[in-house]
């Protein structure tokens, strides 16, 4: 075996050679200065305490931490760099790690699920890029190997290397190259402008901002208080504070909160979508691999292979929805629920136009008749309409009781039971819009499932993906004679169900879906030995290959 810390082996005439990475390659020198780059933003309030201090006796002493917080960065980034060493062989990838404390990964090349390149700022600037190698182990420590950092263009070719069929020939190039080096193929979707707009309507990005933006404005107030700006403008007040806040004043200064949070939530969601998904390009390389571009600051490109390929979720929040969109992601082996924490590795397609989010699923399905969306799905029965209507009231119930015990109990105006008994209108709707949303069916070799209200979530999982069943079925679902369905997979959230059936229907179902897989356990299906087999107990059992 060669030596993991002799050099890299030295390119002749700017020629490659064929396979780059056969000898034991070490990570760019480059990654040790973006380390350092890192480190400038947080010592400039240090250098303005140094430069301008306030108390000499805690200004040496805070600077000289940061100094040794400085060197000690800069000297654990070159450690890392002198000792990582990392090849790929035609059947493994192998990283070598440390010094003192050694490490070494040997995964095999069939075991490599995905290939993401990330380039923050820094690394952008240095023409570098972080190689992360998704394993698919369970392990969180395991379930991703990095090399921070590579050139932009070795780094390309390291994803096209790992990610090559071991059965394309030894010359054979993976793809065809485009001027900048990197793999061409058939685009699937790229972004829009109008698209971004659809992001200012998930949940998710308006919490983010207004929980930055109320952070901003509790430091903007500590500041203007510690500046005496706030004692200087109550001074100027027409009046004394408790007059002008008695007024209408006061609801002038509510409504100009309200709105200025929905203007700072909706300004903030776009600049996220736009940092998110800015150049967005989902392609179809070679005809075998899934690769999705996107990024303005910190630019991503991530690589998954149709074989890992189980399915694909269609998510579409409430508002969203009520716009008329939804978002795609991949289910797919070895990303998991979160792919050690980054979900964004099964991001297929940003937030934009249901119609669009249908038609680039059958693409990535390859289904012949381009139908990428649920289609006309089976009914459920009216029992699980009323669970969630009782559901509801019941959720009801708790304000409506509450503010009945505080009339008895105290000088609480009547019109609160009002209010609270009004609730219940929106609470129905929910139910009803739940109950609506609930189906299921088979569309050729794919299983749809679809539930949900504040997120409708609809799911096409291949049907030879199904490894099982799991039949559940709680107190109250016993009560009402439903079960929920479950089919065990190894991709994606490793099950996907099919809420509040009846039995018969939903086992008739099941064995509709995996031929063969529950006849054993149906009552009337008979094992090798002729004896009659009795359905599964109640509460949660499974079937399983």
């Amino acid at each position: 075996m060669n030596d993991p810390h002799a050099e890299p082996a030295a390119e002749h005439d700017g020629q490659q050679p064929e396979d780059p990475f056969t000898e034991w390659q070490r990570l760019d020198i480059r990654s040790v200065l973006a380390s350092m780059g890192l480190l400038v933003v947080p010592m400039l309030p240090v250098a303005g305490l140094v430069l301008f201090p306030a108390d000499g006796s805690v200004a040496r002493p805070t600077a000289g931490l940061a100094l040794a917080l400085v060197v000690f960065g800069i000297g654990s980034a070159w450690w890392r760099w002198f000792f990582t060493r990392f090849r790929v062989t035609a059947e493994r990838f192998e990283l070598r790690q440390g010094n003192f404390s050694r490490s070494f990964h040997s995964i095999p090349r069939e075991r490599i699920r995905s290939v993401d390149l990330t380039a923050p700022v820094a690394h952008r600037l240095l023409g570098i890029a972080v190689v992360r190698i998704g394993t698919g182990r369970k392990s969180t420590r395991d379930s991703e190997l990095r090399l921070d950092a590579l050139p932009t263009a070795r780094a390309e070719r390291l994803r096209e290397q790992l990610l090559r069929q071991r059965s394309a020939p030894a010359g054979e190039a993976p793809s065809e190259r485009g001027p900048g080096g990197a793999a061409e193929g058939t685009d699937l979707a790229r972004m829009r402008p109008s698209w971004y707009l659809y992001s200012t309507l998930t949940a998710s990005l308006l919490l983010v901002t207004w929980a930055a933006l109320g952070s901003a404005l509790n430091t903007l107030g500590d500041l203007l208080r510690a500046l005496g700006i706030t004692s200087w403008l109550v001074d100027r007040l027409p009046g004394s504070p408790d007059s002008v806040l008695a007024g209408p004043s006061l609801w002038i200064g509510v409504l100009v909160i309200l709105l200025v949070l929905l203007a700072g939530g909706w300004l903030g969601a776009l600049a996220i979508s736009l940092e998110m998904w800015w150049g967005y390009r989902l392609s179809a390389e070679s005809g075998n691999t899934l690769h999705v571009r996107r990024g303005l600051l910190t630019t991503r490109a991530v690589s998954l292979e149709k074989r890992r390929l189980r399915g694909i979720e269609l998510a579409e929040p409430l508002l969203l929805r009520l716009a008329g969109g939804g978002r795609l992601t991949a289910v797919a082996t070895g990303l998991g629920s979160g792919s050690s924490g980054r979900s964004d590795n099964k991001a297929l397609l940003p937030p934009a136009p249901r119609r669009v989010a249908e038609r680039v699923g059958a693409g990535v399905l390859e289904r012949a008749d381009g139908s990428g969306g649920p289609g006309n799905l089976r009914r459920h029965p009216r029992a699980a309409l009323r669970r969630r209507m009782t559901r509801a009231m019941l959720v009801v119930l708790v304000p409506v009781g509450a503010s009945v015990a505080a009339q008895l109990l105290g000088p609480l105006p009547w019109w609160s039971s009002l209010v609270a008994v009004l609730l219940a209108v929106p609470a129905a709707l929910f139910a009803l819009d739940a109950y609506r949303n609930l189906g299921h069916d088979l569309h050729d070799d794919l299983l749809v499932t679809r539930h949900g209200t504040g997120v409708r979530r609809t799911v096409l999982l291949q049907r030879n993906a199904i490894i099982g069943w799991r039949v559940k079925q709680s107190p109250l679902q016993r009560l009402a004679g439903l079960v929920t369905m479950s089919a065990t997979t190894a991709a994606g959230d490793g099950h996907y169900s099919v809420h509040d059936v009846d039995p018969s229907s939903g086992l008739a179902f099941a064995d509709e879906a995996v031929p063969g897989l529950l006849t054993p356990f149906l009552r009337g299906g008979s094992a090798d030995d002729g004896a009659e087999r009795e359905p599964p107990a109640e509460g949660g059992d499974s079937a399983e290959r």
